[in-house]
């Protein structure tokens, strides 16, 4: 790591990229100028295939998010019709049905709309991950989080699979569209993974447009003060544990073992622009002696998340079972040595935003006008998502 910092710093080196990008712009450019009516007339040989029928892969969408701000409305408007009188919490010892709920809330399905669920990432979420986070909460508050957006809680995650195979059924009729949806893992207990398994085979929550990506978000440092966690090896046992078990013992946990043949990989999340305190090299301390209340570096996480799923890949490969990839959030802000750790890691990355000074539109159309592409252009750009994501290529 040492050394590819130091080659990112170096003066010859920097003038060599700079020149080598400079020659790569410039021959894209005459290439557009030379074969963009070629492309085009090749493409309108090729028959029923245009942008809105070759496949497309969104690689970077929260499971909890996945649904717009209208959809996850009128579900919870549905839900208010239909199970009013359904227990959904449990406030203090005290179970609260969904109809009481919203009344501490001095809320009605009539009082509901888009701007009171206030679910919409805008611009005021730039640069403040506090309130992106936010953002999670319909209305504010996180017992609506809590009922309707969770796997785990009094109603085991029902409304929350009812809407996503809402939004699978929709991909599934738009035939051309896929998604890798993410789900946490947050290394807290054992059990994590048996009740994430349970959820998804349970509810039959399944399609073959979408595929799992699981993230465990950077939390130790939280975890660590609640004295939820004794140390940071604790947390790796969490969250790797299992998977050796139901690697090597499928027939205990089944649900498990059929779980994580949907899931893709893994990915890292959090507050990137956090400041860190440590920097990880030889000095470091083993997870087992990580007993202090400040947050590992980023690096320190990849490091034994790629070092674990290396170890459980090759056990998997070996057994014939399904292996994972590594694609954590890198790049979006922080320091630049998050970018060199993703590179020597990963398999890609879902960010890289600092990769170029501009923020990525996930939109296409808003590409189009933005950078001016033409219909070749956004097929190669959906070739790309589908080549980074962990669909098979047999479909």
């Amino acid at each position: 790591m040492n050394f590819l910092m130091a080659l990112i710093i170096n003066g010859p080196i920097k003038s060599f990229c700079y020149r080598r990008l400079q020659y790569l712009s410039n021959k894209f450019q005459m290439h557009v100028l030379l074969n963009e009516m070629k492309e085009l007339a090749a493409q309108k040989k090729v028959p029923h295939r245009d942008f809105y029928n070759i496949r497309k892969v969104d690689t970077h969408i929260h499971a909890s998010s996945c649904m717009n701000q209208k959809h996850l409305l009128r579900f919870i408007k549905r839900a208010m019709k239909k199970h009013l009188d359904e227990i959904v919490h449990v406030e203090k010892g005290k179970e609260q049905t969904l109809k009481e709920v919203f009344e501490t809330m001095n809320l009605t399905a009539y009082d509901l709309s888009v701007d009171t669920l206030d679910v919409h990432a805008d611009r005021n979420t730039f640069h403040r991950f506090d309130k992106f986070n936010a953002k999670y909460n319909p209305i504010g508050e996180s017992i609506l989080r809590e009922i309707f957006i969770k796997t785990d809680n009094r109603v085991s995650g029902k409304y929350f699979a009812h809407i996503i195979k809402e939004v699978m059924a929709d991909l599934e009729e738009s035939k051309y569209q896929n998604a890798e949806l993410r789900l946490s893992i947050y290394g807290r207990s054992r059990d994590e993974w048996d009740k994430l398994a349970r959820w998804a085979v349970s509810h039959r929550v399944h399609s073959n447009n979408v595929r799992w990506l699981v993230q465990v978000p950077r939390l130790f440092d939280i975890y660590r003060t609640k004295k939820q966690l004794a140390n940071f090896q604790e947390m790796l046992e969490n969250i790797f544990l299992p998977l050796y078990e139901a690697t090597i013992h499928p027939a205990q946990h089944p649900e498990l073992h059929l779980f994580l043949e949907h899931v893709d990989g893994f990915d890292s999340v959090d507050d990137e622009s956090k400041p860190e305190h440590h920097i990880f090299n030889l000095d470091s301390p083993l997870p087992g002696n990580w007993v202090e209340e400040d947050n590992p570096p980023y690096s320190y996480y990849l490091y034994y998340m790629y070092a674990n799923m290396t170890v459980l890949n090759h056990l998997r490969r070996k057994r014939g079972f399904h292996t994972f990839v590594l694609r954590p959030h890198c790049g979006e802000a922080g320091p630049i040595h998050h970018l060199v750790s993703g590179f020597m890691v990963s398999e890609n990355i879902s960010h890289g935003l600092l990769l170029r000074k501009e923020p990525l539109m996930e939109e296409y159309s808003i590409a189009t006008q933005v950078w001016k592409l033409s219909s070749c252009d956004m097929c190669e750009l959906a070739r790309n998502s589908v080549l980074m994501s962990g669909f098979s290529h047999k479909v």
